[in-house]
């Protein structure tokens, strides 16, 4: 089996760009090549087809890198998804489809299912692909939880992979990250581990290579390049922490508020509208930001009933009822539609206690009731004169008043848009007619499938261009050197009146 295994010393270091952009410079040399992560914490899923022909669900990060790739995605390539409920509580998704929760607490008694079904979809994946990417998930050197782990060190043990470790130079203390996570691991790991790579470097590289240099000298291994911070280098987005980095146009006309929820999901729906030149998207869990948007978007939620009385919490539910009542344009998405209707009703207790309800917003002529089997489809139709696709992820089905005007898969009211597609911005003709109807924008240029092709594209001659891709290539097939040593930490000693 040839394949690679791709950790970062933190979260968001940049495991799913270089995992992305090595997808695509592999591809770009005729290799057939599958990116994987065995397990994904993330809200932001996407609709693809299994084996058997089925609609199923995995992380969009994953689906984003089998389009880097090129080859269709499947749910081998991220067999267990988990989908945060509440801070301690996750849905879990097993190859694609629904399979209970897990806690906090199952992390060392409660997920050798899970590690099986991925260690599974893995040599799957190897028995069908010249060379498996994999992306490692937070940080390999989570020593607690060493002894469950098959997402790091446990997948590379299991495959023998070699391990690249990313770090993102932007956070400050790399050297001292990378190389405390190669110390803090067990000797049968730091076997595996052959590399390094920085991320987001800006400046001189001279001033940089003395340090380079030092790490090689102190841990036995290369630094197999440093990826340089580009603005334009925007990707699909795996969970919220992203948001943070997202930027509003210079010199917009149109300002569009996207309400921040606790447990926003598939926030990618609003990506779209962050390209058009005329747009200011933000993002805001503050009442304020929404009395001077041109258009409010509710955007898609894990827990609509606990999101829903947080907004109300907030203030928010004034804000956006006062911002429909000056007739501007309001759009929700999946969860965030369903608010705006007149009730949600929980009977199977799909979110929380059985029986549980609330009242909407009351802005939409709708009803929405829980069930437990989810829905995961791929639509297509028409509105607003255009054309459109999108995909469905939910537990809510959709009851319409008799007279409602419907609206891609839900209703639309004068300036009030709902609809149950995430997506459906993504589709050029669909968004410029949207733009128009909602805020009166002429049609931009602007092609988001075609902004994504040109972001992989870039990502990969950046990849070509400061990483080693044909080392990482020849590690990837023949696995790490058997000479790497190993660094020898010493065991701390509990203070006396600790022990």
């Amino acid at each position: 089996m040839s394949g690679l295994l791709v950790a970062g010393t933190t979260s968001d270091a940049g495991k799913s760009v270089v995992t992305t952009g090595l997808c695509r410079a592999f591809a770009r040399r005729g290799v057939a090549v599958a990116p994987y992560k065995a397990q994904n914490m993330s809200n932001n899923s996407m609709v693809c087809i299994d084996g058997d022909g089925r609609t199923a669900e995995i992380g969009r990060a994953q689906w984003v890198q089998a389009l880097a790739a090129q080859v269709t995605p499947e749910p081998a390539m991220n067999p267990v998804l988990l989908k945060p409920g509440s801070d301690r509580r996750s849905h879990v998704v097993v190859m694609g489809h629904p399979a209970g929760e897990v806690s906090a607490t199952d992390f060392a008694t409660g997920r050798r299912h899970l590690a099986a079904a991925a260690h599974a979809a893995y040599d799957d994946l190897a028995s069908r692909f010249e060379v498996v990417v994999a992306e490692g998930a937070g940080s390999p050197a989570e020593i607690n939880l060493r002894s469950s782990d098959y997402v790091n060190m446990g997948l590379a043990r299991h495959a023998e992979l070699p391990v690249v470790v990313v770090g993102d130079i932007d956070r400050g203390g790399l050297f001292a990250s990378m190389f405390g996570t190669l110390a803090l691991l067990e000797p049968a790991d730091q076997a595996l581990v052959a590399g390094f790579v920085v991320n987001k470097f800006r400046g001189d590289l001279g001033l940089l290579r003395p340090g380079l240099e030092q790490l090689e000298h102190l841990t036995g291994r290369p630094v197999t390049g440093v990826l340089p911070w580009h603005p334009d280098l925007w990707l699909d987005s795996e969970d919220a922490l992203d948001l943070e980095g997202r930027r509003s146009q210079d010199g917009a006309r149109v300002r569009v508020a996207v309400v921040r929820l606790p447990r926003i999901s598939n926030f990618t729906d609003v990506d779209a509208l962050g390209l058009e030149p005329d747009l200011d998207v933000v993002f805001s869990s503050d009442p304020r930001d929404l009395a001077d948007a041109d258009l409010v978007v509710l955007p898609g939620t894990r827990a609509t009933l606990a999101d829903l009385a947080w907004l109300r919490s907030r203030g928010l539910d004034v804000a956006i009822t006062q911002h429909v009542a000056a007739g501007r344009p309001l759009l929700g998405i999946c969860g965030g539609f369903q608010m705006l209707g007149r009730e949600i009703r929980d009977p199977d207790g799909v979110e929380g206690a059985p029986g549980a309800r609330a009242d909407g917003l009351g802005l939409l002529p709708v009803t929405t009731t829980f069930a437990s089997k989810k829905v995961l489809r791929l639509p297509s139709g028409e509105a607003l004169g255009a054309t459109s696709t999108g995909y469905e992820i939910h537990h809510g089905r959709i009851t319409l008043d008799a007279d409602a005007e419907e609206f891609l898969g839900g209703a639309r009211s004068g300036q009030v848009f709902g609809t149950m597609w995430h997506g459906s911005l993504e589709g050029d003709a669909f968004r410029a007619a949207f733009l128009s109807e909602a805020t009166g924008l002429s049609s931009s240029s602007v092609s988001f499938p075609a902004a994504r092709e040109r972001r992989m594209e870039l990502l990969a001659d950046l990849v070509e261009e400061h990483l080693d891709v044909d080392a990482l290539l020849s590690l990837a097939r023949h696995g790490a050197p058997s000479s790497l040593p190993l660094l020898s930490v010493p065991l701390l000693t509990a203070p006396e009146g600790d022990r």
